[in-house]
């Protein structure tokens, strides 16, 4: 079970002192739909995205966890995936991009794209969670992050922006443009943990106008390279009645979360309750955005960042 609670990381003044926030009325996020997220090779969500092993780790995508039927998933097409550390300036898969291929059709994974001779495209297994057909994909092989804390960076963008050769491994990293062939503003990415190290997150409450969490609804995590998902609130499925939108396994760094009006919240006041702080209002009222600036690690406690959305 994860650590809750304010309580739990008062003792981090570093984490306190380095923390900036930013606001502004903003739209609904461009970019490709959907989300994507790393499950087990059946589906199943990890507790926390930390993973005991690197083989562990599968890459799933479509309307994205919680999503309440009808949400759009990934469009239909074939992808290219990676695998960076957190800041996307070390690429860590070894195999060629063209054996890192995937397929989505009805907004789900169906499977991976042959490629080379013989064959390099990534195992995958059957996910038993949506529609027949649908298949994770194993993220192996990559090396090892060399971020202290465990966390890898997955990455998906259409095969049609892919900016370099699907025979080469890495092209290169140029930032904010090419992060080895990847451009962050038409990627999605997700964070997870091969090691287990203190949590470090942003989580999201929404209330309705009684003041009752509600689900069925999102919010977009754009992360510290401008690449975004969309994040949906935790029913419960996998893990335990939180009625949380979570991004794990946050990086040192600018991180954005976009608030929109859908069905079921018109956005109205949002209140960050923020380590060590005590809860305040944004000052904005309705759509907007928080940048929530997570600073360097500095201490073994569990440490959450909290945004507090009430809905009209």
């Amino acid at each position: 079970m994860r650590t809750r609670g304010l309580t739990t990381v008062l003792a981090l003044v570093v984490a306190v002192a380095a923390l900036v926030v930013f606001h502004a009325p903003v739209a609904h996020a461009a970019g490709v739909s959907g989300a994507l997220f790393t499950t087990t090779s059946d589906g199943t969500e990890v507790n926390a995205n930390q993973y005991a092993s690197k083989e562990d780790v599968y890459l799933d995508g479509g309307p994205g966890i919680n999503a309440p039927a009808g949400a759009a998933g990934l469009p239909d097409g074939v992808y290219v995936f990676q695998v960076t550390d957190p800041s996307g300036k070390t690429l860590l898969s070894t195999d060629p991009a063209g054996c890192r291929q995937v397929t989505v059709s009805g907004g789900v994974f169906t499977g991976v794209v042959a490629f080379g001779s013989p064959n390099c495209a990534h195992l995958t297994g059957d996910n038993i969670f949506t529609q027949a057909g649908s298949k994770t994909v194993q993220l192996m092989p990559y090396n090892d992050t060399p971020n202290n804390g465990g966390v890898y960076k997955a990455w998906v963008t259409p095969l049609g922006d892919y900016q370099c050769a699907l025979t080469v491994v890495d092209c290169g990293y140029v930032a904010g443009q090419n992060v080895h062939g990847f451009a962050p503003d038409n990627s999605k990415t997700d964070n997870y943990k091969v090691k287990q190290e203190p949590i470090r997150e942003i989580d999201t409450k929404f209330f309705d106008a009684t003041g009752q969490q509600i689900e069925g609804v999102s919010e977009v995590w754009t992360d510290t390279l401008g690449a975004h998902n969309t994040k949906w609130v935790d029913s419960g499925r996998y893990l335990s009645f939180y009625r949380l939108a979570h991004v794990e396994g946050v990086e040192q760094g600018v991180h954005q979360i976009t608030f929109y009006n859908q069905p079921g919240c018109t956005i109205g006041e949002v209140d960050t309750a923020f380590p060590g702080q005590p809860t305040q209002a944004t000052g904005t009222f309705g759509p907007q955005t928080v940048s929530v600036n997570i600073p360097k690690s500095g201490g073994q406690a569990a440490i959450t960042w909290y945004l507090l959305v009430h809905c009209a």
